[in-house]
């Protein structure tokens, strides 16, 4: 499943991304110049290649994950066989914004997504009635595997298990700690996406290996929680902005913000997360064997 997911939205800026890498890698002084040089099967992470140029060079066959690509420019590129998966705003091909025909053929492909946009209190509360019917499904489809297979990642991405795990990591973060207020909502089996801030505070463990079922009771009342919330939501409680939590840093960080921005949060990750679990699980029912033959 995509790790990048939890963050506050929208999307962190390139200045802010910058700040957060400047205490976590290495600093070099001057410029890297790379002419004429081999690179195949180097591997760059969190490296900060703002303003890089590349210039007849073959990048075919690399993966970009978690990238920051904002005011990037691609000229006379060979575009063959590419697939991406990500936030799109503003993306113009051969001089044509793609992003509104890409919404334009997902929402007519699943209707049940343009739900996931509500303005009104009706609005959430259809979605989340959306949510919990889809996930259902996706759960069922999950137990006619090998428990051992829902620890499995497909491609580098997160396993089932795993991605139900970030979930209660993402309602722990938008809805009780940012909405309701709640400084330390954390469960043990939380996890946050991969490059949150060590010193956030919340859960990261990786090597734990629990049933679905433990995760599915945390997950159950976590979803029970996010009823509640909606049930007793108002228009003028949605239009209201959350009160910051009494916390020195944190996630996400302990300022106000909109509640309808902070539910859409939520919305968005169980939306583009089952849809993530949804293809890896037809991977995994597809090849049945050991993980390293996929």
């Amino acid at each position: 499943m995509l790790p990048a997911c939890c963050p506050a939205a929208p999307t962190t800026s390139l200045d802010a991304r910058a700040r957060e890498l400047s205490g976590r890698v290495a600093t070099v002084t001057g410029m890297a110049d790379f002419s004429s040089t081999d690179l195949r099967g180097s591997s760059f992470d969190r490296v900060d290649l703002r303003g890089a140029r590349l210039r007849s060079s073959d990048l075919s066959g690399s993966r970009f994950d978690s990238v920051d690509l904002h005011g990037a420019v691609l000229r006379g590129v060979e575009l063959v066989d590419v697939e991406i998966d990500g936030l799109l705003q503003n993306v113009t091909v051969n001089g044509v914004d793609i992003v509104p025909l890409v919404e334009a053929e997902l929402d007519r492909r699943d209707p049940d997504r343009v739900l996931m946009r509500p303005t009104d209190p009706d609005g959430f509360r259809a979605a989340w009635d959306v949510v919990e019917r889809r996930w259902a499904a996706t759960v069922e489809r999950a137990r006619r595997l090998d428990p051992g297979q829902l620890h499995e990642s497909v491609d580098g991405e997160w396993s089932f298990i795993e991605t139900v795990r970030h979930l209660l990591c993402v309602t722990d973060a938008w809805v009780r700690r940012a909405v309701q207020g709640d400084p330390e909502p954390w469960h043990p089996l939380d996890l946050p996406f991969d490059d949150m801030p060590e010193d956030a505070g919340v859960p990261r463990d990786r090597t734990v290996r629990p049933s679905l079922d433990e995760v599915l009771a945390v997950r159950a009342d976590r979803m029970a929680g996010v009823r509640a919330l909606l049930a007793g939501l108002t228009e003028e409680s949605l239009a209201a902005d959350t009160e910051p939590v009494d916390a020195t840093g944190g996630w996400p960080p302990p300022v106000s913000r909109p509640v309808s921005r902070c539910l859409l949060v939520v919305l968005d990750e169980e939306w583009e997360h089952r849809r993530f679990a949804e293809r890896d699980l037809a991977v995994l029912e597809a090849h049945p064997g050991p993980a390293a033959d996929r």
